[in-house]
C-alpha cells in the first residue's frame, strides 16, 4: 500500500491559520482540531492497520510564512510484520517557512516483533521559522521482542544542514544497539528537537535531566534532548519536562 497525507497552513491576515490543504488517503486520515492561540490544529487518525510490510507511508506538512500549525496524531502508530517479509517505510517531510511555526508532537512508534520500518522525516526550515519536534519509539509491546526498527532524522535551516542523525535496533541491526554503549536494555527512546531563533542570543547549556536524558545545543538556534527510559510513560515524563523547559 502507498498513501500520503498532505497538509498546507496559511496564515489569514487577521493573525489566525487556515488549512488550504488538507487531504489524507488510506490509514493517513486528518481531522480539523483547535490548536493553541493563532494555532491551526491538524489530527492524524489510523484509518487501519499500518504500516504493515511493503507499505509507503508519507506525511507532507507546509507551513507558509506567519504560519503556525500543530500537528498530532490519535494514538500510537504500530510497525507490524507483513506477509512476505518486505521492509515498510513511513516518511515525513515538513516545510517552514519565514516566520512559520511547526509542533509535529505524534504518539509513540511501537515496533512490533517480526517487523521491519525504516522511518525518515526530513524538516527544512527558513532563517526566522520555528520548530518542535518530538520522537518516541517504543522497542515491542509488553513482554515481546522488538522488530528491525531504522530511523533517520535532517534538519536544515537557512539551505544549512542543522541535525542528520540516524538510528538502527532490532534483530538485524548493527552489532552493541543493547549494550552498554547503546541502548543499555532500556526498550524506550525518544529525543525533542527545538530550533528557535531566539537561542540565538541565549542558547541553551548542555546539561543532563537525568542518568539517561541530555541536553545538547547544536551548532545552530536549536538543542536535542534524548531521552532513554524502561518504558513509555516515563519517556513521555522526561520529554514533557523537556518541553516545558525549551518548547513554546
Amino acid at each position: 500500500m502507498r498513501a500520503t497525507a498532505r497538509i498546507g497552513a496559511a496564515a489569514d491576515g487577521r493573525g489566525a491559520t487556515v488549512l488550504p490543504l488538507l487531504a489524507g488517503e488510506g490509514p493517513l486520515a486528518l481531522r480539523r482540531t483547535r490548536g493553541e492561540g493563532t494555532e491551526a490544529g491538524v489530527m492524524l487518525v489510523g484509518a487501519m492497520s499500518a504500516p504493515l510490510g511493503g507499505d509507503h507511508l508519507t506525511v507532507e506538512a507546509g507551513a507558509g510564512p506567519g504560519a503556525r500549525l500543530l500537528l498530532r496524531s490519535a494514538a500510537a502508530t504500530l510497525a507490524l510484520p507483513g506477509r512476505h517479509g518486505e521492509p515498510a517505510r513511513y516518511d515525513v517531510r515538513l516545510t517552514l517557512a519565514d516566520r512559520s511555526a511547526v509542533r509535529w508532537l505524534p504518539e509513540p512508534l511501537v515496533s512490533v516483533r517480526g517487523s521491519d520500518l525504516r522511518v525518515r522525516t526530513r524538516a527544512e526550515l527558513a532563517p526566522t521559522a520555528r520548530l518542535l519536534l518530538r520522537e518516541e519509539q517504543v522497542l515491542g509491546r509488553t513482554g515481546e521482542l522488538p522488530g528491525l526498527l531504522r530511523s533517520r532524522l535532517t534538519v536544515t535551516r537557512d539551505g544549512r544542514p542543522l541535525l542528520d542523525q540516524e538510528l538502527a535496533c532490532g534483530p538485524g541491526a548493527p552489532g552493541g544497539w543493547d549494550g552498554p554503549a547503546g541502548l543499555a536494555g532500556h526498550r524506550a527512546l525518544g529525543q525533542l528537537l527545538v530550533v528557535d531563533p531566539d537561542f540565538g542570543a541565549d542558547p541553551p547549556r548542555a546539561r543532563m535531566l537525568g542518568e539517561f536524558a541530555a541536553v545538547t545545543p547544536l551548532a545552530g538556534p536549536a538543542v536535542l534532548v534524548t531521552v532513554l527510559a524502561p518504558d513509555a510513560l516515563r519517556l513521555r515524563d522526561l520529554l514533557d519536562s523537556a518541553c516545558g523547559t525549551y518548547g513554546w
